[in-house]
């Protein structure tokens, strides 16, 4: 890589510092500066392009999120380390190579030095090296550690797929090879139709005997893999698996009572938490509160009431924030029980409580998970105790 004169050693607060600052100036023309460096990339590397998706629209997204967020890590080095050791196991499924890593590094800084005009120094071109230096080694490491252990991905094939509503789909999967896993982790999913086009889904069970993994898909607009999952995958098709990662896991070395928000398909990992919990066999409270736009949409609600009437430390209680309809199943006296409350979740839940004595648990679209972490963090829970993958959910939410 190509540096302008030495510099003296700057540290970890100044690094940050400056690299904010290019990233303040730069997210307005963040779309011309990804395009800008996959177009170099590709021009100066053609043999990587074989790596990425035909299609680089929402790459270009992604790869800047990413960034942001390496940033605004880069002063808590544990979690940082985590974030980045996710990433570098995952991208073994890509076929990334430590070799690969200079070139990327490379254009990252011709595109950083091109569209940071206000920002850019000696200084600051400096700090990304070192930082981007630590990040490449960071992903590296952990990839050669998980090689040690695991394959790059698992074929799976779908051995079900059951519609709950017209836009969400149950699949379960029989992976060709034991898939190591704990509850309320999650995985990427590769389909046949869209080659290299990997997207986040959530286990919607605790591991089971039989080796079988469930998920619980919703098809949103514009979504490829989403759709074909939904929409074209039947049972006999076979998924390509990557490896597991998240931390929304439960310390069972603890009886602290849990409190589960679940939005839309968040109830998936939810849901798994709940049978890692009754698998354990130690009673804890569990308070859960599954959130959709109305009744219709609670779409798995059926299944955690069951799980509550065999299980008397688990509550749960449905939330819409639009008027319920009232369906069939979910009114007073009926087996769905009495109505589900009305709001927002992170309103709802501080109607209730109190809460300080819970570990939080959070899953949904990320404007849930930013605004649940606030009224948790009201409502008494310190922020070290409330436990979600909203880091991964935000840098590539799922599509």
């Amino acid at each position: 890589m190509q540096l302008r004169t030495p510099l003296p050693e700057y540290g970890p607060a100044d690094d940050s510092t400056l690299i904010r600052r290019n990233l303040e100036e730069i997210e307005p023309v963040a779309d011309s500066a990804t395009a800008y460096f996959y177009a170099l990339l590709f021009v100066q590397h053609p043999q990587l392009r074989e790596l990425f998706p035909v299609s680089m629209d929402t790459q270009r997204d992604r790869i800047f999120r990413a960034l942001l967020t390496a940033a605004r890590l880069s002063d808590d080095p544990d979690v940082l380390t985590e974030y980045l050791s996710g990433l570098g196991r995952g991208h073994r499924k890509y076929g990334t190579q430590p070799e690969h890593y200079p070139a990327v590094g490379e254009c990252l800084i011709a595109a950083l030095t091109q569209y940071c005009t206000l920002t850019w120094s000696d200084e600051s071109e400096a700090a990304w090296v070192r930082v981007y230096t630590t990040i490449s080694q960071i992903m590296i490491d952990a990839a050669a550690e998980d090689e040690k252990r695991a394959p790059a991905w698992w074929n799976a094939e779908i051995v079900a797929h059951e519609m709950r509503t017209p836009g969400i789909a149950v699949l379960t999967v029989r992976p060709d090879q034991p898939y190591p896993f704990r509850a309320g982790q999650y995985t990427s999913i590769e389909t046949p139709w869209w080659p290299r086009v990997w997207r986040h889904y959530s286990f919607a069970s605790a591991p089971r005997s039989d080796g079988l993994l469930s998920f619980h898909v919703k098809a949103v607009p514009a979504g490829w893999v989403s759709n074909a999952l939904v929409h074209r995958a039947r049972p006999g098709d076979t998924v390509r698996l990557g490896p597991p990662s998240g931390s929304m896991t439960v310390d069972h070395s603890t009886d602290t009572g849990l409190l589960c928000l679940g939005g839309g398909t968040g109830i998936a990992p939810i849901k798994a938490l709940v049978e890692d919990v009754a698998e354990h066999g130690r009673s804890r409270p569990v308070e859960v509160f599954y959130g959709a736009r109305s009744d219709h949409d609670l779409y798995d609600l059926h299944t955690m009431l069951r799980l509550g009437d065999r299980h008397p430390w688990l509550s749960v209680r449905p939330v819409v924030s639009d008027v319920p309809l009232h369906g069939p199943g979910y009114g007073p006296g009926q087996p769905g029980g009495s109505a589900p409350l009305e709001g927002q979740l992170p309103d709802v839940i501080r109607q209730y409580g109190p809460w300080s004595a819970y570990d939080g648990y959070l899953s949904g679209p990320p404007g849930m998970i930013r605004s649940a972490v606030d009224a948790l963090r009201g409502a008494g829970i310190p922020a070290h105790r409330i436990r979600h993958d909203s880091i991964d959910e935000l840098v590539a939410a799922a599509q």
